[in-house]
């Protein structure tokens, strides 16, 4: 059963984030709530699916494939921060590359966090799920693991190429300063950060890094430190 509960809940979650749009119901409540709204929305289901996805994979039968390591634990520590800077900017902010940026506001000139990646919000998953997948090393975390950083990976090519025949002829233009893989436009020499970050999200991302290091044990039930 905790094998079912554990399928059940991935395929909900995986699903989640492509059914809605396949069968046109994203429209509808984009329509009927607004940008933020919908946004607001699928953010807090997704966040209940995956807290599930999570548990049932911590229900499910125990195989273990390799001995978790301190190196790995540690890895976790710091690759987390960066993950929820990310998300932290990424979300909502002026980017016409990415499912989780605003349409509106975006200056070509003035990327922001669209400069050091045009996924800012996949490359946080594609880390959060690499570095949980070397410290977790049973069947079902695996499976979790392995299949979130696999979507993630995939998930920014596909993104890329639908974006790329939205925006059309104003791709290059308006990606002159950016570039997938993070750091590669600031290195080219491409982009340069021209003003401090936000306060207000970097706020809001030492907020969330407290919260997630306080209370991963509580909701996760594994204490996070190294």
């Amino acid at each position: 059963m905790e094998w079912i509960e554990f399928a059940v809940a991935m395929l909900l979650f995986m699903g989640s984030h492509r059914v809605p749009a396949a069968l046109g119901v994203k429209d509808v409540l984009v329509t009927r709530l607004g940008t933020m709204g919908y946004t607001a929305l699928f953010s807090l289901g997704s966040t209940l699916l995956l807290l599930w996805v999570i548990w049932a994979a911590g229900r499910a039968p125990f195989v273990p494939l390799w001995d978790q390591s301190a190196a790995s634990r540690w890895a976790v520590n710091l690759v987390m921060p960066v993950v929820i800077l990310l998300a932290s900017f990424g979300v909502a902010a002026p980017n016409p590359f990415a499912f989780e940026g605003r349409r509106s506001g975006f200056d070509p000139d003035h990327p922001g966090i669209v400069g050091l990646t045009r996924q800012p919000l996949l490359w946080a998953l594609a880390l959060w799920s690499g570095v949980h997948l070397w410290a977790n090393g049973d069947l079902a975390h695996v499976i979790l693991f392995g299949t979130f950083a696999a979507f993630s990976v995939l998930g920014m090519g596909l993104v890329e190429r639908r974006r790329a025949r939205i925006i059309g002829a104003d791709w290059g233009r308006l990606s002159a300063r950016t570039s997938l893989m993070p750091f590669a436009a600031l290195i080219s020499g491409k982009w340069r950060p021209r003003s401090l970050p936000s306060w207000l999200r970097l706020t809001i991302a030492i907020l969330a890094w407290a919260a997630v290091f306080h209370l991963h044990e509580a909701v996760i039930g594994v204490l996070p430190v190294p």
